[in-house]
């Protein structure tokens, strides 16, 4: 059974929303850490309307921080209940997409969703297990956690992929190793380095997300 996510919502611009994009942040935070880049993408995407859940768990000693699974090297936990909580974590998202997707009145090809961090490790494993397509994932800054999972994936949306290449979280040779995955699983697949960049967003990377989110999406 999925459990119930709290979330923060943007309305589209321009009234009724003709696309949504949904933002999955990363270990420790929540979901207003990415929501403000609705800020920065909404003028250019007026029809879209933006949403962010918060990750279903409390972090043990950081109760204001957010965690889609346990991380074992982080935490003590096993990798027995890291690969539980991944697999609880994916039914509590896809769950979440299929409610919002309902209450904006909009098909799968509308949706797009981005990832950053344990983020986009949820977005490499659930979006794949949707029975329908969406219309693209953003990935920043995260691992692809069961590649041969890829095999069997439903459907297979096209992945922006980005990592900056100085990350001192998740190592930058997790970027190529996701990308080699996607596409030999053939997944539409587009890469892009964030020079100069630790574990984080730079400005180019901005860029590369709304003109990639201005081509899969619709209006």
């Amino acid at each position: 059974m999925s459990r119930t996510l709290r979330f923060g919502r943007k309305p589209a611009a321009n009234g009724a929303a003709k696309s949504l994009v949904v933002f999955v942040h990363g270990y420790g935070a929540d979901g207003s850490d990415l929501l403000s880049l609705a800020d920065v993408l909404a003028p250019h995407l007026p029809d879209t309307a933006f949403v962010a859940p918060d990750a279903p768990e409390t972090i043990l000693g950081a109760p204001f921080g957010r965690q889609w699974f346990a991380i074992p090297r982080f935490d003590g936990s096993t990798e027995a209940q890291a690969k539980a909580g991944l697999a609880q974590a994916t039914d509590d998202l896809n769950a979440f997409l299929d409610q919002r997707l309902a209450y904006e009145g909009l098909g799968p090809e509308a949706l797009a969703v981005v990832g950053f961090s344990q983020g986009a490790m949820m977005s490499f494993h659930a979006v794949p297990q949707r029975a329908k397509p969406i219309a693209a994932v953003v990935a920043i800054s995260g691992q692809l956690l069961d590649a041969p999972g890829l095999a069997t994936a439903v459907s297979k949306p096209p992945f922006l992929v980005m990592h900056g290449d100085q990350d001192e979280v998740v190592p930058f040779e997790a970027m190529a190793e996701a990308c080699n995955a996607l596409v030999e699983n053939g997944f539409p697949t587009y890469g892009h380095v964030m020079k100069g960049t630790g574990h984080g967003i730079a400005q180019d990377g901005l860029v590369q997300m709304l003109g990639f989110l201005r081509q899969v999406l619709p209006a």
